[in-house]
C-alpha cells in the first residue's frame, strides 16, 4: 500500500509511521507519505529512526492546501489516507478557537474534497480498494455520569469544548461524504492516549517531566476527573485493523478499558518515579502536586464501550494501564535528549 498520512510528526501520527515502517513483517507498506504542517507540536524528532529509509518521504505542508494534497496524491497513486492532522489541546482551543475550526473542520473538509475527487478518476480496482480513515476522540460525545454507560458509537454527539466541537464537525463531514457521496470512509474515535513521544502539554508526559524537573505537578480542580487511557501503540494495531478490515462508512471505538482519575494518574506517575528515578532528598515527588483552578467546561468522565471493534476485528489492548505507564515512564526517563529539546522548545516559545 501507499499511504498518505497527514499529522504523522504528532503523537499518534508518529507512533503509527513507526509501527508500519519499523515491524517487520506486518504491515505491507510500499511508500508512506506525512504531511506534517510542523506547528509547535508536530516534531520531527520523533521520526529519526526513518531517516534514509527509501519508503519514507516527509512533506510539511498544510491539509487545507488542495493543490499540495492533490499532488501528492496523484504523485505517489495513493491507496489510503490517514488523518492524524488536529489541532487537539482543550486548554489552546479555550483560549482561542479560531485556530481549531481552520485545521479540524476547514482542513478536514478540503482534504476530504479532495480525495474525492482523486478517488473517483480511480480505475474501477484502486477505486474498491481506496479508504479514508479520519482519527477522532472521545470528547465528541461530552461527559459521563459516574453511573452512566460507557459512550458507544450510536452514543449522540454533545460537545462541550471549542477543540471537542470542532471534532465532531469533522466527523459529520466524514460521515457525509460516505452518505452523499459514497466515499469509503473510516472513522475512529478514541480515548485518552498516552505513551512514547507525547507532547508535554498533555498530562502524563507534562507530570513526568515536572517532577524530574523539580517543578509543580498541576492537576485541576480536585483531580476526580475520569478518562479511559489508552496506550498509544495499542491505538494504532486498532488504526490498522479498521484500515483493513473495517465496513466502509462505521465508526469505532477504540478504549484502553482503564477508567482512572486524574489524581490517581498523578500518584501512579509519582509512585514510578519514586521508585525508579528518586530525588536525592528521598522525599516522594507526590510532594510536588499542586492543585489548580479547574478550567471551564471540563468533562467530568470519559469512558468508551469497544465491544464492536472487539468482535467484529478481534483487537482488544494488549497493555494494561500498569504495564503501560511502566513501559512510558522508563521511556522518558531513557530517552533524556529528547525531553531536553521539548522542553528547550516550549521555553523558547514560553508555553
Amino acid at each position: 500500500m501507499n499511504l498518505l498520512v497527514t499529522g504523522g510528526c504528532g503523537f499518534i501520527g508518529s507512533n503509527f509511521i513507526r509501527k508500519s515502517l519499523l515491524t517487520k513483517g506486518d504491515y505491507a507498506v510500499t511508500k508512506l507519505v506525512n504531511l506534517d504542517k510542523l506547528t509547535y507540536a508536530g516534531n520531527p524528532a520523533n521520526l529519526k529512526e526513518l531517516e534514509g529509509d527509501s519508503r519514507y518521504i516527509f512533506v510539511q505542508g498544510d491539509i487545507a492546501d488542495e493543490s499540495l494534497t492533490e499532488r501528492l496524491l496523484k504523485q505517489h497513486s495513493i491507496d489510503a489516507v490517514l488523518n492524524f492532522a488536529a489541532e487537539s489541546h482543550v486548554d489552546r482551543s479555550i483560549d482561542s478557537p479560531e485556530p481549531f475550526i481552520q485545521t479540524n473542520v476547514v482542513g478536514t473538509l478540503r482534504l476530504l474534497n479532495t480525495c474525492r475527487q482523486y478517488w473517483v478518476k480511480l480505475n474501477d480496482e484502486k477505486k474498491a480498494a481506496f479508504r479514508f480513515l479520519h482519527v477522532s476522540t472521545d470528547e465528541v460525545y461530552g461527559t459521563l455520569r459516574p453511573e452512566d454507560p460507557p459512550f458507544s458509537e450510536t452514543t449522540r454527539f454533545a460537545p462541550n469544548s471549542p477543540y471537542a466541537a470542532s471534532k465532531a464537525s469533522s466527523d459529520f463531514l466524514t460521515r457525509a461524504f460516505y452518505h452523499t457521496y459514497g466515499m469509503p470512509v473510516l472513522t475512529t474515535n478514541c480515548s485518552n492516549n498516552y505513551g512514547q513521544y507525547q507532547y508535554p502539554e498533555k498530562l502524563i508526559p507534562l507530570i513526568i517531566l515536572n517532577a524530574l524537573e523539580g517543578k509543580p505537578l498541576p492537576v485541576y480542580g480536585d483531580g476526580m476527573q475520569v478518562r479511559d487511557w489508552l496506550y498509544v501503540e495499542d491505538h494504532v494495531t486498532a488504526i490498522w485493523l479498521v484500515l483493513k478490515a473495517g465496513r466502509i462508512g462505521e465508526t469505532y471505538n477504540v478504549g484502553g478499558l482503564n477508567e482512572r482519575t486524574n489524581i490517581s494518574v498523578v500518584h501512579t506517575i509519582c509512585s514510578l518515579l519514586d521508585a525508579k528515578a528518586p530525588r536525592k532528598d528521598g522525599v516522594s515527588y507526590s510532594t510536588q502536586i499542586t492543585y489548580v483552578p479547574d478550567r471551564p467546561g471540563h468533562d467530568r468522565r470519559y469512558a468508551i464501550n469497544c465491544s464492536k471493534i472487539q468482535q467484529e476485528l478481534g483487537w482488544k489492548p494488549a497493555e494494561s494501564f500498569e504495564s503501560g505507564m511502566e513501559r512510558t515512564v522508563e521511556w522518558y526517563l531513557h530517552n533524556d535528549a529528547w525531553c531536553k529539546e521539548i522542553t528547550y522548545q516550549r521555553q523558547r516559545l514560553g508555553l
